[in-house]
């Protein structure tokens, strides 16, 4: 498969500027092929960030915008910033600028400012909530602050949206057992009757849909305006999420030049499929004491199509991940997502392990491995590494290994900064010839 990596997010900027020359020598032996890149700015000393670039206030000006307020800057690191830059341009790698959306004004200063990159990413686009508890700032069953001038924008009925998510909540607070053995296997008809969708539950999740549209729309719109071409990325949520979140994978190709379905699959922490499905079953449970862990999962299952192999308590869920859940669950999600969009070369699978900055159980090696499989075995072509805030050894080691030449473990060279070296034990004492690797 083809490579991306993602350089920077949570992680300061700064870890990337020095010594890139190496590590892009190494990465691309290992097969990178392009780079999402940012956010766009510099960490200074009391913890704030600036941008990494001097806004244009012609540019503002002459889009009718208004210019942003003058920085401080660090002319230090945006030339090594350009340099790193220019150094990935020339081995023909894709670079894309992450969180780099905005309106045209926004988009235009940015493409100046940056001419080696070819586009932007929204991590994402279009979202609506889809965690049944509250976490991550929200929660399903919830008009969000700020979130009502959002639906007027598409003409929708607020009260009407209210009414939805308040039979729904009703619903869900009112499940018995005698209703899920009965219902949960019932197909997409049994569904219904669980879960006793009315017209304005459906009325509710019509909405979602348009609303993740028309955000769609209004991108699109932006970056078309742009003077040069800007290619548009967007990271949605796993398939198996996108029908509460709203983003119809089928309709993302029509606005975007690139998904990036999030292959998010760890427990705890914030957006992994384990950690989500644990949160539901938690809540439900709580909200219906009498339902079994079991019946929980059934009713999760019955409401998005998510069934994990071997999984019928949460104590399962602490087992780790059996061959099953990649064969089956990653490459089903893989499968979905190829489908939708309808071109293989649109698609790159957004794949992390958990760790920072989601703060989830970390995956192991082998779990990389079983995800990278499935998802070559379902027909994906490229994804994108999500390291953060680096590479671990024997994360370079599996992926390198699938994407170019098996990275060579010499600690002279370039060695993955999340993995200690050889030697870093040793108190400072030089091993003997014939004791070295």
């Amino acid at each position: 498969m083809k490579l991306w990596v993602f350089t920077c997010s949570d992680s300061p900027f700064e870890h990337w500027l020095d010594g890139y020359e190496e590590r892009f020598d190494a990465w691309e032996d290992g097969g990178v092929q392009g780079l999402a890149v940012g956010r766009m700015t510099f960490l200074q000393a009391d913890g704030s960030t600036i941008p990494a670039w001097s806004p244009d206030p012609k540019v503002y000006e002459a889009l009718g915008a208004e210019v942003p307020e003058q920085r401080p800057r660090d002319l230090t690191k945006e030339k090594k910033l350009h340099a790193m830059l220019d150094d990935a341009a020339k081995r023909g790698w894709r670079l894309l600028v992450f969180a780099g959306g905005g309106p045209t004004a926004h988009v235009q200063d940015q493409m100046n400012a940056f001419p080696q990159v070819h586009g932007i990413i929204v991590d994402g686009p279009g979202e609506n909530h889809y965690e049944l508890a509250f976490h991550h700032g929200g929660e399903l069953l919830e008009v969000r602050p700020g979130e009502a001038a959002r639906f007027d924008q598409i003409g929708a009925e607020i009260d009407r949206i209210q009414r939805g998510i308040n039979h729904m909540r009703e619903r869900l607070h009112n499940l018995t057992p005698e209703l899920v053995r009965y219902h949960a296997d019932g197909g997409m008809l049994g569904a219904m009757l669980l879960f006793d969708v009315n017209e304005d539950v459906l009325y509710w999740l019509r909405k979602r849909q348009e609303r993740s549209r028309f955000d769609w729309q209004y991108m699109r719109q932006q970056v078309d305006a742009v003077d040069r071409k800007v290619e548009l990325g967007g990271i949605p949520r796993a398939a198996a999420w996108s029908s509460l979140t709203g983003q119809n994978y089928c309709q993302m190709a029509e606005y975007f030049d690139y998904v990036f379905p999030k292959h998010y699959f760890w427990h705890r922490g914030m957006d992994g499929m384990y950690g989500t499905i644990s949160r539901w079953v938690k809540r439900l449970r709580k909200w219906n004491p009498s339902l079994s862990e079991a019946e929980c999962f059934a009713v999760v299952k019955a409401l998005l199509g998510i069934e994990l192999p071997g999984v019928n308590s949460l104590m399962d869920m602490e087992m780790g991940f059996p061959d099953e859940f990649f064969s089956r669950v990653v490459y089903n999600e893989t499968r979905r997502a190829l489908a939708a969009i309808g071109d293989p070369d649109k698609v790159i699978a957004w794949v992390s392990t958990g760790r920072r900055p989601h703060g989830g159980d970390p995956m192991q090696a082998r779990d990389l491995y079983g995800i990278l499989t499935a998802s070559r075995e379902a027909g994906l072509k490229r994804f994108l590494y999500h390291p953060e805030p680096d590479f671990g050894a024997a994360e370079w080691t599996i992926i390198s290994s699938m994407c170019g030449n098996q990275w060579d473990e010499d600690a002279g060279g370039y060695w993955p900064t999340e993995t200690d070296k050889p030697g870093f034990w040793d108190g400072g004492r030089e091993a003997p010839e014939e004791g070295r690797i």
